[in-house]
């Protein structure tokens, strides 16, 4: 309880921390059944409060995707999520790339590849990317 009372844990995060502090396969198993069932431990909620978080801090779908599918979670629940979470993708690549380039426009194929792998490595797509620094409408995307 201690564990979920400061933020949302998904199933697997919840079972390898209780592990951690010594606990027994026999007495988490039941104990996390019983949480879902009262509503306490939910993978719904933790998808969906990690994805704002994530994305709020900046982070495309496709890195949030890698981190959550490396917490355990389920391929189709994450993708379920990631559409369902309401985030304008375009709208917030553009605003990370505001921050970090001061909406600079790339001038040369190097500061181009700079831009270019700083967006990729905060998990935004390809073809998203190549819209905004050659200027082309993300509208489309």
């Amino acid at each position: 309880m201690d564990l979920l009372a400061r933020r949302e844990h998904g199933r697997v995060e919840l079972t390898r921390k209780l592990r951690q502090r010594g606990a027994s396969d026999e007495l988490i198993e039941p104990e996390l059944d019983r949480l879902a069932e009262e509503g306490l431990l939910s993978e719904a909620r933790y998808l969906e409060s990690f994805i704002r978080y994530r994305s709020g801090s900046g982070y495309g779908p496709a890195r949030i995707r890698e981190e959550l599918s490396q917490r355990g979670l389920a391929r189709a629940d994450i993708e379920q999520a990631l559409r369902d979470s309401g985030v304008e993708w375009s709208e917030r690549m553009r605003e990370v790339w505001q921050r970090k380039f001061a909406g600079q426009r790339p001038h040369d194929p190097r500061s181009r590849a700079q831009q270019t792998r700083f967006l990729a490595y905060r998990g935004f797509p390809m073809d998203m990317i190549g819209r905004l620094l050659s200027g082309r409408d993300l509208d489309d995307y």
